[in-house]
């Protein structure tokens, strides 16, 4: 790591400490020359499409754990070696500050990054299609299928809706001081994705405060939000069902624990979905 940061950024003698975080990357906190960064490696084609979205916030003068480029100015490169083989590494800003669990920041804050990323588009986007129904690891579980099935199902039945880049898992402890961090994917779909998303981490208790802070933006229509908001969050919580079956067909432990945190990850997406 210490080699691939000074050859392509320029950074010589960082100090690098492993952060052990994330279920679908790894990261590393970079101090060099006084200075701090994130640096984060994931696998997989989408990666770099969402260190763009993260990279057009900044420009809007967001702070997004924007990347930094390289000496010859990439916002990724192709990680060949060491520890982070196999994937494309990124160096990103570090955001300080306490990550918020203010339903109505969270709100407020969802709304200006989605009010900001309006009419932009950047390379590598991805649609909201990864579902698949018929997926093998959905076999998982007798209800598993035919839940997922009807989730996907009731959106594709719910007509046009407002459209845009999202974050895609706005989790609380992705509100870091002023910004929204944690980029992934760049991926192009309903606004209410989002809204859905940042609801299932926050919980009933606080999604009034949430929606009235995220409402009063005006980024959705309030009929849209009224009446198409249930159904994107039975598709959330299918996305759920969906990724968890995955790794628990893969013995995908990245970022946990054991296998009980996978295992209770489907549990919670199927009482959600029952409910």
């Amino acid at each position: 790591m210490r080699a691939l940061l000074e050859a392509h950024w320029g950074l010589a003698g960082a100090e690098i400490v492993d952060h052990h975080g994330g279920m679908n990357s790894r990261t590393w906190f970079v101090t060099a020359g006084g200075v701090r960064y994130v640096a984060k490696c994931a696998a997989g084609d989408w990666f770099p499409g969402g260190i763009a979205v993260a990279d057009a916030l900044a420009r809007r003068g967001f702070a997004s754990g924007a990347p930094v480029r390289t000496t010859d100015g990439r916002l990724t490169i192709p990680a060949t070696s060491g520890v982070a083989q196999g994937g494309r590494l990124a160096l990103l800003a570090f955001v300080d500050g306490t990550a918020t669990e203010d339903p109505g920041r969270i709100g407020a804050r969802l709304a200006e990054v989605h009010r900001l990323l309006r009419g932009v588009t950047v390379d590598g986007e991805v649609a909201m299609d990864w579902v698949d129904p018929g997926a093998a690891h959905l076999g998982l579980r007798p209800w598993l299928r035919e839940a997922v099935a009807e989730a996907v199902h009731a959106l594709h039945a719910q007509g046009p809706l407002t459209e845009g880049l999202l974050h895609a898992d706005p989790a609380p402890e992705a509100f870091v001081g002023h910004g929204l961090i944690d980029w992934g994917v760049a991926l192009r779909g309903p606004l209410l994705y989002d809204v859905a998303s940042a609801l299932m981490y926050l919980g009933d208790d606080a999604g009034d405060a949430f929606l009235d802070a995220y409402g009063r933006a005006g980024t959705i229509p309030d009929g849209e939000l009224r009446d198409a908001l249930p159904v994107l969050v039975r598709f959330r919580y299918a996305v759920q069902a969906d990724y968890f079956a995955r790794r628990i067909a893969g013995d995908d432990l990245t970022g946990i624990a054991g296998p009980a945190e996978n295992e209770k990850g489907l549990e919670d997406a199927r009482r959600a979905l029952r409910a």
